[in-house]
């Protein structure tokens, strides 16, 4: 059986650092900086002034979860993503237990520049879950 591999996720965007900062709060993840520097502002002073930051790295500081990069690209977002976070919010929670911690998160959230897209309530056979978007416009679930 081959090994289990490591993975980061990849957002292009427009302006890594905010990006960034952002889902370190939704995620309770922190800044990794680049290889061989002790933190970001170590990074940005090697930097020449007038140097947008092309990157910028988060980390989950437990090591469990996977690593996420912004990285800066000339275009915008046009269309709805292909791919998308579920951030697990709700786990192990059902019926309105469930669906008033996700709105709590949802409130978290929206008060860091997200917008909430819709509510999707439990229906008998799926469990509540809420769409989302980040500050960037991409598209996340809250379930």
């Amino acid at each position: 059986m081959p090994s289990v591999k490591k993975f980061q996720v990849t957002f292009d965007c427009a302006e890594p650092t905010r990006l960034a900062r952002f889902w370190c709060e939704v995620l309770g993840y922190v800044a990794s900086p680049p290889d061989g520097f002790a933190d970001w502002d170590d990074f940005d002073r090697s930097e020449s002034p007038d140097k947008e930051p092309q990157y910028f790295a988060c980390t989950d500081p437990t090591g469990e979860g996977p690593r996420v990069l912004f990285q800066r690209v000339p275009e915008g977002k046009v269309v709805k993503n292909r791919l998308h976070l579920d951030v697990r919010a709700g786990t192990g929670l059902v019926g309105e237990e469930r669906l008033a911690t996700l709105k709590a998160e949802r409130d978290r959230l929206v008060a860091l520049g997200a917008v909430c897209l819709y509510v999707m309530e439990a229906d008998g056979e799926n469990e509540s879950c809420i769409v989302m978007q980040d500050i960037a416009g991409n598209e996340f679930c809250l379930d």
